[in-house]
């Protein structure tokens, strides 16, 4: 199959990043790479979603792998996971072939970054502001794989997986239409029927946001339910006001700059320094010499979580900046600052460390994937990607079929199809399908 031929499939499909990104991936492969690489690390602590999927669809990944070579024109793919990964490494090994290898990477946060994998498995740094294509690399997530895989035999994306733990009684994996409400996946692993008292943290517990309703739906970037008391630590973080961050910045940061030596990104050589941004908040200075680098700050969350002892929140902080300077049209230069540091590989932060560092190592199993209850009613927004909203296809009343298209997007964006079979509402905003 062709270039074009894979690119429109892929389209059709809707197929989009499904590690959480969400970038519409028939134009992501329009391109040309030397190297596709697979994204199996999982870089969240805690998430078993990639993994479990990998193990149990290695040849779909794998047929996924080759069909985005092929549209990126690359000559070789690669596909990354951690040592540890034993299970996933001995299914993947019998499907691979000589153009095709595996990169085996330690268990480090955040080595599932984009720029990490792409720095460990080329040696090339991706520049502030710049892609990994700027490397000759197009990074892929293993579950967007499978769903490239999926699309080239017509079967649009209408499930996703996703990993349901914390505070719930059966941690699952669980395999669900896109629409499915985050309160029946954690009513399914035995989580708490009130969740007063609880908060509910959408993706991975570094990155990922607090939900403040859970009848919302998974989307086709949704990765991860955690369950926490709301008086854990983490949780406390993550819901501080920002003003209230701010105004420690200004009494409390010691300008120690552990969270700039311990910044993956700044090891790469981008000028990632948080210690120099929470001085020029605190001092309200204009002219800072490292703003550039402010662009190249993923949010992994190792400076605020990890790095400073006094509970400030420099990777807020962060994209306060970065946000303000967007909105100002202030655009990155694209460069990179200085060579990787010598001290690379000591500043990488053991996974196993920072789950205990959070207070989540209670929470550190093997979820399986589980069986999960017929699903009655499912909601679609139209915006479940990078881009412009689709536009509705269907009326309200309408009946449709499991896996027809619904809505389609005219721009940058990605199409959306029925995930259940059944009767439709339509609002401004989403589809609603009410099952047979």
């Amino acid at each position: 199959m062709d270039k074009q031929r894979i690119l429109e499939k892929i389209r059709n499909a809707g197929v989009v990043g499904a590690g959480g990104a969400g970038f519409p991936t028939h134009v992501k492969l329009d391109c040309f790479a030397d190297v596709v690489i697979a994204n199996g690390v999982e870089c969240e602590p805690l998430l078993r979603t990639d993994r479990l999927l990998t193990e149990r669809f290695p040849e779909k990944v794998v047929a996924g792998l080759r069909a985005a070579m092929t549209a990126a024109g690359a000559s070789r793919g690669v596909i990354a996971v951690k040592k540890k990964y034993t299970k996933t490494i001995a299914a993947l090994r019998p499907v691979l072939r000589d153009d095709i290898t595996l990169h085996l990477m330690d268990s480090f946060y955040p080595a599932g970054d984009e720029q990490q994998i792409v720095y460990d498995v080329t040696g090339k740094v991706v520049p502030v502001g710049g892609l990994p294509l700027d490397a000759g690399a197009v990074v892929q997530n293993v579950s967007t794989l499978f769903n490239i895989a999926e699309a080239l035999e017509e079967r649009p994306v209408i499930k996703k997986l996703v990993t349901v733990t914390g505070e719930v009684g059966k941690p699952s994996v669980f395999n669900v239409p896109i629409g499915t409400s985050v309160k029946e996946l954690i009513a399914a692993a035995h989580g708490p029927s009130d969740t007063d008292g609880y908060s509910v943290i959408i993706g991975g517990p570094l990155m990922g946001r607090i939900s403040h309703d859970i009848s919302e739906p998974v989307q086709k970037t949704t990765v991860g339910i955690i369950v926490m008391k709301t008086s854990h630590p983490l949780i406390q973080m993550k819901t501080r006001e920002l003003a209230k961050d701010l105004q420690l910045a200004r009494s409390v940061c010691c300008q120690c700059n552990f969270c700039t030596m311990l910044c993956p990104r700044n090891a790469l050589g981008l000028k990632v320094e948080p210690h120099k941004i929470m001085r020029a908040v605190a001092l309200g200075a204009k002219d800072i010499d490292s703003i550039n680098g402010v662009f190249s700050c993923c949010d992994c969350g190792i400076c605020t979580y990890y790095a400073c002892n006094f509970s400030l929140v420099p990777s807020r902080i962060m994209q306060s900046v970065k946000a303000q300077m967007i909105k100002q049209g202030i655009k990155p230069q694209k460069t990179v600052a200085h060579s990787v540091s010598g001290n690379f590989e000591n500043t990488k932060v053991p996974v196993s460390r920072l789950i205990r560092r959070l207070g989540i190592d209670g929470y550190d199993n093997e979820p399986a994937l589980a069986e999960f209850p017929t699903v009655k009613t499912v909601r679609l927004p139209f915006k479940m990607h990078i881009g412009v909203p689709a536009r509705s296809l269907v009326k309200t009343g309408d009946k449709v079929e499991a896996g027809q298209k619904i809505a389609v997007c005219e721009g940058l964006g990605a199409d959306v199809h029925a995930s259940i079979t059944g009767k439709v509402t339509v609002t401004d905003k989403y589809i609603d399908i009410e099952g047979r």
